[in-house]
């Protein structure tokens, strides 16, 4: 668990190609109780060979596994597994500002499995976004509209340029509370797959909140954050519905699970809201932590 090394990867929609640093975690099984050990510098050159310079994709990565199994034939191994994690640098253009953009990082993990012969093919990659509470927005709204009508009680009318002037004071008599917020997404890919589509998977899950948190950024830009998170105040809950109606839409995606996470400015604690499509993810979809107390319920 944790090698070091160099993968390249291409994403077939940008034709975008890159090597970046990763870590490696690699299993195989010893089903034979006899069997004391495992060829750990085979499994390193394999390894090595097959991630070297060529990009990973799922068939490449079958066949590694496939390999890893082979080398370990002496111990009657029939399973392998590899992890692979790294962060996915993307450069991201400003909401406004022509010309102006700045890198943002995206943990990536690929978890692939050859379990007697049968290849699955998972992905995770975590998203950062903000979301403003619509309780709050809706509670803010209800004290400007309060100090609005005291300021103004006994006048039947009040010209805009009064109410503009006040606005311009006091609008922001209360704020609606908002956070840096995280969608850990992952999701089984389809058999038929042929490239990893890791930056389409990230951009499907920006697009379902319009709300993606930004790099670089001037006033103008700063304003226009501003503007969506008030045009989309958004519960955690809810934010999970959003990302699952996103991934259905990608006929490359099957089974998966969001975790979606608010990381509240009002609360010490965060709120947290979880999905699962689909069979795979079901068992495990619920953390100990967690939800300790609803699994001990029954």
């Amino acid at each position: 668990r944790g090698i070091d090394l160099p993968l390249t990867i291409a994403d077939a929609e940008s034709e975008d190609r890159r090597t970046l640093h990763a870590r490696a975690d690699v299993q195989v099984n010893l089903p034979a109780a006899h069997v004391k050990g495992i060829h750990m510098s085979r499994l390193y050159r394999l390894l090595d060979e097959a991630l070297g310079e060529d990009a990973v994709s799922p068939p490449r990565l079958r066949r590694l596994l496939s390999a890893m199994v082979d080398s370990h034939h002496d111990c009657a191994t029939d399973s392998a597994r590899l992890r692979l994690s790294f962060d996915l640098l993307v450069r991201r253009p400003a909401l406004v500002s022509e010309g102006l953009a700045g890198w943002k990082s995206y943990p990536v993990r690929i978890d692939a499995v050859l379990l007697k012969g049968v290849f699955t093919l998972e992905t995770q990659v975590s998203v950062t976004y903000s979301s403003t509470c619509p309780c709050s927005a809706a509670l803010s709204r209800q004290l400007i509209e309060r100090s609005f009508l005291q300021q103004f009680s006994n006048r039947a009318s009040v010209p805009r340029s009064v109410a503009a002037a006040w606005l311009r004071e006091h609008a922001t008599i209360a704020t609606p509370h908002s956070q840096r917020s995280e969608a850990v997404v992952s999701v089984r890919l389809s058999s038929n797959v042929s490239n990893l589509p890791l930056l389409a998977l990230i951009d499907r899950v920006e697009a379902a909140l319009a709300t993606p948190v930004q790099t670089a950024v001037k006033r103008a830009d700063e304003q226009a954050f501003a503007e969506l998170n008030a045009a989309n105040p958004i519960f955690v809950e809810d934010a999970a519905r959003l990302f699952c109606a996103g991934l259905q839409a990608d006929a490359r995606i099957g089974d998966f699970r969001v975790i979606a996470s608010h990381q509240e400015s009002l609360h010490s604690h965060d709120a947290v809201s979880l999905l699962t499509e689909g069979p795979t993810f079901a068992a495990d979809s619920l953390d100990p932590k967690l939800f300790a107390s609803l699994v001990h319920a029954g």
